[in-house]
C-alpha cells in the first residue's frame, strides 16, 4: 500500500508515525502544555509587577484560570499521580518555610497571640457552619466547609511580602497567624477525611482523631528537624548539598506522612516550627533551594488556580460561595479586631491583620481535593462551593493583601523589582532567614 504512493509522502507519513510513535513513550502533549503554561505564568507575574506593582501570584493565578477554563493543562479530579505529589511536596516547602519563621520562644512571651488565634480559627468555623447550614447545606458537607474556611494561605502572604519586600509587624503577625490556622485546619480536616462517611462519627471520636493525625505529624516533624539540625552541623549553610538534603527530607517526609496515618504539609510546618526552636539563630537557606522553590511556588499557584478554574460553577450554590467568602471574611477580621486588646497590636492595625487573612489557595485545595477521594458523594458538593471560594479568594485575597501591607506602609515604597543593573537577585526575605519573633 505504502509502495503506491509517492516518495514525498511515504516520507512524510514515515516521519510522522516515527514522531507518533516516539511521542507515545514520553509524557506527551500535556508536558508540552505544562512547560509552557509556567513559562507564560512567569512572564505574567514578572508584567503584573512590573506595570500594575501588584504582586506577581495574581499573574499566574489569572494565567491559571484562563488556562483551566479553557481546558489546557488539565487535571484529573480529585487529584492523582504527579499533580498530587507536586502540590502535596509544594505545601510542605513551603509550610516548612513558614513553621521556621515562628519561634516557639515569642509564642511562650506573647501567649495573647495564641489567644488570638484560636478565636480567629473558631469564629470563622462557627460563622461559616451556622451560615451554610441555615442554607440547607447537609450537615457532612457544611462541616467540611468550615474546616476548609479556617485556613488561610501562607503561601500567598508569603509570595505577596517578598514581591512588595514588605516588613514589620503586620507582616509577621500575618504569617504567624496564617501558620496557626493552617495548622489547626490540618490536623481536623486530615481527621475528619477518615470519618467524612460515616453517619455515626461522633465529636470525641472526631477529637481522637485530630489528636492521632497531629501525634503522628508531631513525630515525623521531630525527626525531620533532628535530621536538619544535625545536617547543618556538618554541611555548610550555602552549599549545593545542603539545599539537595533538605529538599530530600522534606520530599521523604511528604511521601512516608500519608501511609503513616498522619498529614504531610502538617508534619512538614511542625519540623521548621521545631527546627526553628532547636536551631534558634537567623540561618541562610542555600541559594539553590530557593531557586527550586520558587519553581514550585509557581506550578502550586498555576494548578491551583487551573484546577478551581475546571469546577463545575452550579448557579444553585452561588449564593452558598458568596456568603461562605463574605462570612469568612467577616468573621476573620472581626475576631481579630475584638481580640487585638494584649496582643500587641491595635485595632487598627488587628483590622489590617484580618484583611490578610482573605486569601484560600493550596492547602484548601489539597483538603478539598482530599474529601473527594475519601467520600466521592459528599466530596462532589463540598468540592462544588469550595473549588469556586479558592479561585476568588485567591485573587481577590492577594490584591487586598498588597493593599494592606502597602497601607500599613511595609511594603517598600516602588512596590517593584530592584533596578535592571541590580547584581543577581537573591531569594526573598522569607527565605533567607528566618525573622526575630
Amino acid at each position: 500500500m505504502n509502495a503506491e504512493l509517492p516518495r514525498a509522502d511515504r516520507l512524510t507519513e514515515h516521519i510522522t508515525s516515527g514522531w507518533a510513535a516516539a511521542w507515545s513513550h514520553t509524557p506527551g502533549p500535556q508536558a508540552l502544555e505544562w512547560a509552557l503554561l509556567l513559562a507564560v505564568a512567569a512572564l505574567a507575574g514578572h508584567w503584573v509587577q512590573r506595570y500594575t506593582h501588584l504582586p506577581k501570584i495574581i499573574g499566574y493565578a489569572v494565567v491559571g484560570a484562563i488556562a483551566g477554563w479553557a481546558g489546557l493543562a488539565g487535571s484529573a479530579w480529585p487529584l492523582g499521580g504527579v499533580s498530587l505529589l507536586l502540590l502535596e511536596l509544594a505545601i510542605a516547602i513551603v509550610l516548612f518555610e513558614a513553621g521556621a519563621r515562628l519561634s516557639l520562644r515569642w509564642l511562650r512571651h506573647n501567649p495573647m497571640l495564641v489567644v488570638q488565634s484560636l478565636a480567629e480559627s473558631f469564629a470563622t468555623y462557627a460563622v461559616a457552619f451556622l451560615t451554610l447550614r441555615a442554607l440547607g447545606l447537609d450537615l457532612p458537607v457544611v462541616r467540611a466547609l468550615s474546616v476548609l474556611a479556617v485556613a488561610s494561605a501562607p503561601a500567598v502572604l508569603m509570595r505577596v511580602a517578598s514581591d512588595l519586600r514588605a516588613d514589620g509587624p503586620i507582616t509577621d503577625r500575618s504569617i504567624a497567624l496564617a501558620t496557626l490556622n493552617t495548622l489547626y485546619a490540618l490536623t481536623l480536616g486530615t481527621a475528619m477525611l477518615r470519618s467524612i462517611g460515616r453517619a455515626d462519627s461522633s465529636m470525641l471520636a472526631s477529637v481522637g482523631l485530630s489528636l492521632a493525625v497531629l501525634g503522628i505529624s508531631l513525630v515525623l516533624g521531630g525527626a525531620l528537624a533532628l535530621l536538619l539540625a544535625g545536617a547543618f552541623r556538618i554541611l555548610r549553610a550555602t552549599s549545593q548539598d545542603t539545599a539537595v538534603v533538605m529538599l530530600a527530607l522534606v520530599g521523604a517526609c511528604t511521601a512516608v506522612a500519608g501511609p503513616l496515618g498522619g498529614s504531610a504539609p502538617l508534619a512538614a510546618l511542625l519540623g521548621g516550627l521545631l527546627l526553628k526552636h532547636i536551631y534558634p539563630r537567623p540561618w541562610v537557606w542555600p541559594r539553590q533551594l530557593g531557586t527550586a522553590a520558587y519553581m514550585l511556588t509557581i506550578v502550586m499557584f498555576v494548578l491551583v488556580s487551573s484546577t478551581a478554574a475546571q469546577a463545575d460553577w452550579q448557579v444553585a450554590l452561588i449564593w452558598a460561595v458568596l456568603a461562605l467568602i463574605v462570612v469568612r471574611a467577616l468573621a476573620k477580621v472581626g475576631a481579630l479586631v475584638a481580640m487585638s486588646w494584649g496582643s500587641g497590636l491595635s485595632p487598627r492595625k488587628s483590622f489590617w491583620v484580618g484583611v490578610t487573612m482573605v486569601p484560600m489557595s493550596s492547602v484548601a485545595l489539597l483538603l478539598t481535593s482530599q474529601f473527594a477521594s475519601a467520600a466521592p458523594a459528599i466530596g462532589e458538593k463540598v468540592s462544588a462551593v469550595a473549588l469556586p471560594v479558592i479561585l476568588m479568594t485567591e485573587l481577590v485575597g492577594a490584591v487586598l493583601v498588597s493593599l494592606a501591607l502597602t497601607h500599613t506602609g511595609e511594603a517598600a515604597k516602588s512596590g517593584a523589582e530592584p533596578p535592571p543593573n541590580e547584581a543577581a537577585p537573591e531569594l526573598p526575605p522569607e527565605t533567607t532567614q528566618g525573622p526575630s519573633l
